[in-house]
């Protein structure tokens, strides 16, 4: 599929891939990303994953982009097909395709080049350490899913639709590709109040997922509107602290242009949002 140009595809896609090649760091103007305030493994276990999943999954696949752990919530069931919105290196993809096991398929969407080559590396290491075939990854933007209607059980992703540039979309193709009765569990930041303009103008912001961090009433909107039922949403304020360190420069970078006495806790949460399609 071919990828449509766009200001902020393209930014974040920039990001993305130097993070994938090493070149480029969770912190600072136009080099940020979701995650990033903490040590990769520390903040995955900050936000709920387990030593023994981490231990698992193939070294490499966690780069720290993460903003819950939404395959905890996802209670996936052997023989079920898993899809990873915005899948990055893997860490999520590789965790499923371990529960749906050998007769189940775990597929990872993401548009950065270098982060689907470095998932199909790492997918290669974990057939041969699980001897398991199950997991696949597509290049392609997650507002137009390469996938047929109706067909996966389960839809996840970490910290990836807020930078999304057309969220409501997004939403529109995750009812799409589920089955009836079809469920989602998803882990992102979303908005206690509206942030400054200038705050939402910063790139390094909006690549750090503050930015485009859509607000609790509107996410619950998008999701009614793509025809999804049962929305809860469960918010974890204490997640921002494990994500952003004081010392991080785009912690800093945002602080100065918050009110006096403000921190982004105040604006941001994380939320695991879990709903599931209409039988």
């Amino acid at each position: 599929m071919t990828l449509l140009p766009n200001s902020i595809h393209d930014i974040v896609r920039d990001a993305y891939g130097r993070i994938a090649s090493g070149g480029g760091s969770c912190c600072g103007p136009n080099s940020g990303c979701c995650g990033g305030g903490a040590e990769s493994d520390a903040l995955a276990l900050a936000l709920g994953y387990s030593a023994a999943e981490l231990s698992a999954i193939p070294e490499g696949s966690n780069l720290g982009l993460s903003c819950g752990n939404p395959t905890g919530l996802a209670s996936l069931k052997p023989g079920e097909t898993v899809l990873d919105l915005g899948s990055g290196a893997g860490s999520d993809i590789f965790i499923a395709a371990s529960k749906v096991g050998a007769t189940g398929q775990a597929i990872g969407v993401d548009m950065t080049h270098e982060m689907v080559a470095k998932a199909r590396s790492n997918a290669a290491s974990f057939r041969r350490r699980t001897g398991l075939d199950n997991v696949t990854f597509h290049l392609s933007q997650i507002e137009q899913l390469p996938l047929p209607d109706a067909s996966v059980d389960v839809v996840i992703s970490n910290c990836v639709l807020n930078l999304s540039p057309d969220q409501p979309a997004v939403w529109r193709e995750i009812a799409r590709v589920l089955r009836p009765g079809g469920r989602v569990s998803i882990s992102d930041l979303v908005l206690l109040r509206p942030l400054p303009d200038s705050v939402k103008s910063q790139v390094a912001a909006y690549v750090g997922c503050i930015a485009g961090a859509s607000l609790l009433p509107d996410v619950e909107r998008m999701a009614m509107e793509a025809g999804l039922e049962g929305l809860s949403i469960e918010t974890h304020g204490d997640a921002i602290d494990a994500m952003l360190d004081p010392s991080d420069p785009l912690h800093a970078e945002i602080l100065k242009e918050l009110p006096n006495g403000m921190s982004p806790g105040d604006f941001v949460t994380s939320a695991l949002i879990s709903a599931r399609k209409p039988n």
